[in-house]
């Protein structure tokens, strides 16, 4: 899962990628210029919106975003904590709305919650055959045993579950290893799925030659 970090405060950007990267992909941006270019290059599950960046307001990028009907959710993290500025950020279209100082904990069992609301499933585990994720647990099992993984496995089997039998490309794939603007190596994609393959089975994994990769149901 990748999720798009929009803060200017260097402290606490430093912070919010330490905490997250545990769980996600994360990329950090630190203007509202350098958001959108990056939001424009690749799929985000999930953006962490501050308000006052050094090139203009949250609010006013989050309206242009939804002008252009993007779904993808938005949690607003900032130091506004006055009513009125929280209406108006979630009648701007902000999924939810956080105000700093925030709880670690907190940040994240936001963003599970708006994850689950976003794969459309009041259900915690997704399934694919005998392998299930646990969205609250964050854990991955198979045949009902917990199964533990590499950082970037983890990351590559979190995205490709949430599609579940369907085909995920290998540019979306290529997105959970590298930030925007690294130079991928051409086959560090099935370096990590060989890995995959080896723990799960080799069968468990498709490759869908000309496009990407697909889990089956076994």
């Amino acid at each position: 899962m990748y999720l798009l970090v929009i803060e200017d405060d260097l402290n606490l950007g430093n912070a919010l990628v330490k905490l997250l990267a545990k769980d996600y992909r994360v990329q950090w941006v630190r203007s509202l210029e350098s958001a959108q270019a990056h939001f424009g290059a690749a799929e985000f599950e999930l953006v962490l919106l501050d308000l006052g960046l050094p090139d203009g307001d949250g609010v006013t990028w989050l309206r242009a975003l939804r002008a252009r009907n993007c779904k993808t959710p938005v949690l607003i993290i900032t130091a506004r904590g006055g009513l009125d500025d929280r209406v108006a950020g979630l009648d701007t279209g902000a999924d939810d709305y956080l105000v700093k100082p925030f709880e670690p904990e907190e940040l994240r069992a936001r963003i599970r919650a708006l994850l689950r609301r976003k794969s459309g499933g009041a259900q915690p585990r997704m399934n694919v055959g005998a392998l299930s994720f646990d969205a609250v647990l964050r854990r991955f099992f198979l045949a009902d045993a917990p199964i533990d993984l590499a950082p970037k496995e983890y990351q590559l089997l979190a995205t490709m579950i949430q599609s579940g039998e369907r085909p995920v490309s290998r540019e979306r794939l290529t997105q959970q290893l590298y930030g925007i603007g690294d130079v991928a190596e051409s086959n560090t994609l099935e370096v990590h799925i060989h890995s995959l393959r080896k723990v799960l089975g080799k069968h468990r994994i498709v490759t869908i030659r000309g496009f990407g990769y697909r889990l089956a149901a076994l």
